[in-house]
């Protein structure tokens, strides 16, 4: 019987593996990313609506941290649109924490195709 000369390597010469450079690179990317997004969590985002009566400020955990009415901007008569602004600016506000997320992202994965695009929980 012959041996087939096979020693737990990959057929064709074992390419298919991760060296020991491309583990390093995974480390440190996982690295950028934790510390990358704990500075995002420590960042805020700010947005106005009805002309800078509702400000909102959400946390780069997506929080609402602080909401600033103008008094001229709470009308009895008219709470619905109060309520439409306060959701705007709220809204534009979590917008503008995933916008600066998903920019950082794209700078730590440096064009890494696939990599951008994937949920992070951020």
């Amino acid at each position: 019987m012959a041996k087939s000369g096979f020693r737990g390597s990959r057929p064709g010469g074992g390419g298919g593996g991760m060296n020991m450079g491309m583990i390093r690179q995974a480390q440190k990317m996982q690295e950028d990313l934790l510390k990358m997004q704990a500075e995002l969590e420590e960042q805020t985002y700010t947005a106005a609506s009805g002309g800078g009566v509702v400000r909102a400020t959400v946390s780069g955990k997506r929080e609402l941290v602080s909401l600033e009415l103008d008094p001229g901007a709470v009308d009895p008569e008219d709470v619905e649109m109060l309520s439409d602004m306060i959701v705007a600016a709220v809204n534009e506000a979590i917008r503008l924490s995933d916008k600066a997320a998903s920019d950082n992202m794209s700078k730590l994965t440096g064009g890494m195709g696939g990599l951008s695009g994937l949920n992070l929980g951020f």
